[in-house]
């Protein structure tokens, strides 16, 4: 291929990228919409105000009573609960779990009870540093972004597929901490422990970077641009930071759940508001993604193969 050829092709494949970014970035956010979202009724009227929620927007569960409905929104089970038989129907929500849904049910409370304002109570609200979410679904993308260049960079620079994963180790322990000072003591976006959520910052980001470095070491260049996109382009728009899993275009809401980004979010949501409910399944989709990357440059390792995008010193060849 001349050069010139390889210079048109390279701006269609940039072209290409553009549009996939495009359609990953904006497509979720313009199809927002409840679809089976896991909500409750209680009360004396709870079926007859089931039978009025969309069947295909809400999954619909019976509790006996506003009680029982705050402790399954501890537990995350639902995200919001109706309760009937005080007058106008009331709604419980956590907008801690996310912003979006919960102004959503605060709209759907106001249609059952015909009123202008409907009475709604926030079980486990947000941090006031934070009320509608937007600070936490905008740190979601610089951890991404940051652990795919730690990994780019390592490939590239450090010779030995081991001792990258340690820079990618010192990584995600040095970048947990400091990304956490700032977004939890300086920016206040998340309450709760700092060593914790700190710690699963570490953990996201080693997840992200250590996946795309054992798919260098094991496939070689084109693995550094499969891991890059799929932690981008699939990863941080389906990671439901800014939204919910279940407000998203399905299978794709779900698929977003299972990698990084998505476990990253929920998990920390879990530990910051929750008290570790629903932190059992983001935290084994993180320990996956990394034990992943570490057995696959264990597999690079093991084949014998070295490969790097760029070839060291060493290896090019000295005429006589």
């Amino acid at each position: 291929m001349t050069i010139t050829r390889k210079a048109v092709a390279i701006g269609l494949l940039a072209t290409l990228i553009q549009g996939l970014m495009l359609i990953a970035f904006a497509w979720p956010a313009v199809n927002v919409a409840p679809r089976d979202l896991p909500v409750a009724v209680a009360g004396p009227q709870s079926a007859a105000v089931a039978q009025k929620l969309d069947g295909d927007a809400f999954a619909v569960t019976t509790l006996p009573d506003a009680n029982a409905a705050r402790a399954a929104l501890l537990d995350r089970e639902i995200y919001g609960a109706i309760i009937t038989g005080e007058g106008a129907p009331k709604v419980l929500v956590a907008s801690a779990a996310a912003p979006v849904v919960a102004q959503q049910l605060g709209q759907v409370a106001q249609q059952l009870s015909g009123v202008p304002a409907a009475t709604v109570e926030d079980v486990v609200a947000t941090s006031p540093d934070d009320p509608r979410g937007a600070g936490f679904g905008a740190m979601v993308l610089p951890l991404v972004m940051s652990g795919i260049a730690a990994a780019v960079l390592l490939t590239l620079l450090v010779p030995a597929p081991g001792l990258r994963l340690l820079g990618a180790a010192t990584f995600g322990v040095v970048g947990g901490l400091v990304s956490t000072l700032i977004f939890h003591t300086w920016l206040g976006i998340l309450p709760g422990n700092y060593l914790l959520l700190a710690s699963i910052v570490g953990l996201a980001t080693f997840a992200v970077a250590a996946t795309i470095i054992g798919l260098a070491a094991a496939i070689g260049t084109p693995g550094i641009g499969i891991g890059a996109l799929t932690m981008l382009l699939i990863g941080n728009p389906f990671s439901a930071a800014t939204s919910a899993p279940e407000l998203l275009p399905q299978p794709w809401g779900e698929l977003g759940q299972l990698l990084p980004p998505g476990a990253a979010a929920t998990l920390l949501r879990s530990v910051a508001y929750f008290d570790g409910a629903g932190a059992m399944g983001p935290l084994a989709v993180l320990l996956a993604w990394a034990g992943a990357g570490i057995a696959l440059v264990g597999v690079g390792m093991v084949r014998g193969r070295r490969v790097d995008p760029v070839a060291s010193v060493d290896q090019i060849p000295v005429a006589a």
